[in-house]
């Protein structure tokens, strides 16, 4: 059977488009990692090398990149890395994630029964992950540096998060958080926290979830607003 000129040219379309999302999610992770600190330059050439693709893709994917902040673009020089967020850069951030995830707790709060679990499950995560980071840390003598080291800790951290976010079925919340999520990241690196508030996220996130548990529909939003402020009141102590 003959492929149709259009269906061709769709396949190919998505193909592109698979391949700029795969060099998008690479480069992410670079920033990430700390692989590209702030203010560092990228190069197009080089990443495509590096990453074994053409320079279009790479290229698309900057520009896509360039939408969410986390890189910039100067004529005649190029991208680079987005400098760290500065104190009004921040509170706009946890403004907006505070209004994101009280929504999502009061929409999650008729669902408690069937997501209590994962919750529970995304905790004891979080606790064990906190517990090599502690581990580490004594072992060093010093707070761990940079994201790689924490990254274990920081992923368990959003997850717990993400369960109660999955919880409100709404999938525009969903996407709004998980455009949030690589600033979230950011907000930690910009504001140094390291293992700074490492026990009082774990203890707030055991208190989100006896909130969900005492059956009072309001308390898990009070809940997450107390921990979500005392994450406010840290990162901008540390900016």
């Amino acid at each position: 059977m003959t492929t149709k000129p259009n269906a061709r040219a769709a396949a190919g379309s998505v193909d592109r488009r698979a391949l700029r999302d795969g060099v998008y999610d690479a480069v992410l992770e670079m920033l990430l990692d700390g692989t590209t600190p702030p203010g560092s330059s990228l190069s197009i050439d080089s990443l495509a090398r590096e990453l074994g693709v053409s320079p279009t893709p790479v290229r698309e994917a900057l520009v896509q990149m360039e939408h969410t902040g986390l890189v910039s673009r100067t004529a005649l020089k190029g991208y680079r890395v987005a400098p760290p967020l500065g104190p009004e850069q921040m509170a706009e951030l946890l403004d907006a994630r505070t209004m994101l995830e009280l929504a999502a707790v009061e929409r999650a709060v008729p669902h408690t029964e069937s997501f209590l679990p994962d919750l529970k499950i995304a905790h004891a995560e979080h606790v064990l992950s906190a517990h090599r980071v502690r581990r580490r840390q004594q072992q060093h003598g010093q707070p761990p540096k940079g994201y790689a080291d924490l990254r274990e800790y920081f992923n368990a951290d959003w997850e717990f998060h993400l369960v109660i976010i999955r919880a409100a079925r709404n999938r525009f919340l969903l996407q709004m958080a998980e455009s949030l999520s690589a600033h979230v990241h950011r907000l930690r690196q910009s504001a140094d926290l390291g293992v700074y508030d490492l026990d009082q996220a774990v203890a707030e996130h055991a208190e989100i979830i006896a909130a969900f548990e005492s059956g009072d529909d309001l308390a898990p939003v009070e809940a997450m607003r107390s921990h979500l402020a005392g994450v406010a009141e840290r990162s901008l102590e540390q900016a």
